[in-house]
């Protein structure tokens, strides 16, 4: 069953973040799985939310963790933590 990672972000350093982005889409694509949103407009609806978010899709959980814990992520991940307040999650896609 595909799943994915959801990431709340708030740039903080733009230049350095764009220089993870690079690298997070080949990692990203190295292990499989692909890019669904990444930071396009958003419109809110209700309440008070405006963050970047990107969605990320694989082919299970287990897919994410695999990419997530690779040396290649864990490299360049403080990367994104030094350059963004964020939240990260993943989730399994519905198969109803």
């Amino acid at each position: 069953m595909s799943a994915y990672v959801l990431v709340e972000i708030e740039v903080t350093d733009q230049e350095e973040y764009a220089a993870y982005g690079k690298l997070a889409n080949e990692s990203v694509t190295n292990h499989g799985g692909r890019f669904i949103v990444r930071g396009g407009e958003t419109e809110v609806f209700e309440g008070e939310w405006a963050p970047r978010i990107v969605v990320l899709e694989f082919e299970s959980l287990d897919a994410i963790r695999r990419w997530y814990n690779s040396d290649e992520y864990q490299k360049i991940l403080p990367m994104r933590l030094n350059t963004t307040k964020s939240r990260l999650i993943a989730v399994e896609g519905y198969d109803g």
